[in-house]
């Protein structure tokens, strides 16, 4: 995250050999936490339930937009397989994107990352804030999983950058369609350097810092919801399966607490997906979240599952929790565009969207969606914005 010489604690990536008591390992003054594979949270190909229009309409984009609500001066960080600008400009979105604060490193310049999730999550999140500047963080490879780490870099950049004295953007908002696919990717249950159920785990304690700067930060429920095949497991993460194979049991655990992690941080919203008409997208996990964490996530659910990028080809939906994270994080930061943090904070505005959401019956917390779907134009209305 930085060097030793210049910060009270300093996090180094080391691989061990899988047989070591890692007990054994710890000394005086230092720590081990596990680094748990993380991947985007894939969703089935499927047919497109409406229109990025009808997503426009429902969310109540002409509304936003005379509220001059439309993202400007704000920055909204992918946090996934990066960003292709050249795609999202041939599907008619004339992207700003500042590449200055990115990571990780790589021959591949900012914005020109091959078409895929990451694209996808940059064109949801400009429907609701066109005018907002992307920041892309390219932490998952093109194939196979990433690591946890590698977020706690791209995370130690964002908070540098909101820690300058005069930040480059007067609000960020950070997108994160990726997770733990599943328990077992990380430490035993109960080892102190856990990360899917530990508050103390160095990512968990950086996105509660992030969050601390007025930094508004999404996670996607993630994709485990009734029906999930053994195939689509296999998409995420093989090793997992062949696992599960060997207990007789593929993909237990999904069915539980499926939302873990930074995904069930209290300092997140953790959005899960609805179809146009209201209701739970197929794949979407449900809650509660894993016991360690919180409880009551998703917090809010948004729309996903219509015909938008087509980074996943043409005619294929924009679908699953992924979707409807980023096209969240496009409202918040719309909202964010005459609402500093000073004046209402991540978790006060959290609340606020909560209040405003379109929920079938009583208001209170559901497992399915939360409290509802966000409905941004109805919390600038209330709001006076």
């Amino acid at each position: 995250m930085s060097s030793p010489d210049s910060a009270s604690h300093y996090a180094v990536r080391a691989t061990i050999d899988a047989d070591a008591e890692l007990s054994a390992l710890t000394t005086e003054g230092a720590a081990i936490f596990s680094d748990p594979p993380i991947a985007h949270f894939a969703t089935p190909a499927s047919a497109p339930g409406g229109t990025r229009a009808e997503v426009e309409q429902r969310l109540g984009v002409p509304g936003l937009v005379t509220r001059r609500l439309d993202g400007a001066g704000v920055a909204i960080a992918v946090v996934d397989g990066g960003i292709n600008l050249a795609h999202l400009a041939a599907r008619g979105v004339a992207a700003d994107l500042d590449a200055s604060v990115t990571w990780p490193p790589r021959p591949v310049e900012s914005g020109h990352h091959p078409v895929g999730p990451g694209t996808m999550c940059a064109y949801g999140a400009l429907i609701a804030a066109p005018r907002a500047t992307l920041l892309d963080l390219p932490v998952l490879p093109a194939t196979g999983p990433g690591f946890l780490s590698d977020a706690l870099q791209a995370y130690a950049h964002l908070l540098a950058a909101v820690r300058v004295d005069k930040p480059r953007f007067k609000a960020l908002v950070v997108t994160n369609s990726w997770g733990v696919g599943h328990e077992s990717w990380d430490f035993p249950a109960g080892h102190p350097g856990r990360y899917v159920d530990n508050p103390g785990h160095p990512f968990n304690r950086i996105v509660g810092a992030l969050s601390r700067y007025g930094v508004d930060i999404l996670f996607a429920a993630g994709n485990g919801g009734p029906g999930r095949s053994q195939m689509h497991l296999a998409q995420m993460h093989p090793a997992q399966v062949h696992r599960d194979e060997r207990s007789g049991s593929p993909g237990q655990g999904r069915a539980r607490a499926t939302i873990m992690g930074a995904n069930a941080h209290p300092d997140v919203i953790t959005v899960t997906g609805a179809t146009l008409r209201g209701r739970r997208t197929d794949s979407a996990s449900q809650g509660p979240g894993i016991p360690g964490m919180v409880y009551a996530k998703p917090d809010l659910a948004s729309y996903a599952d219509f015909l938008g990028s087509e980074a996943g080809g043409p005619g294929k939906a924009d679908a699953g929790t992924s979707a409807a994270c980023s096209v969240a994080a496009g409202c918040v930061a719309a909202l964010r565009t005459r609402l500093p943090h000073a004046a209402l904070t991540p978790r006060d505005l959290t609340v606020a969207l909560q209040a405003d959401a379109r929920r079938r019956g009583s208001s209170r917390w559901h497992h399915s969606l939360g409290y509802g779907v966000m409905a941004p134009l109805r919390t600038a209305m209330r709001l006076g914005l």
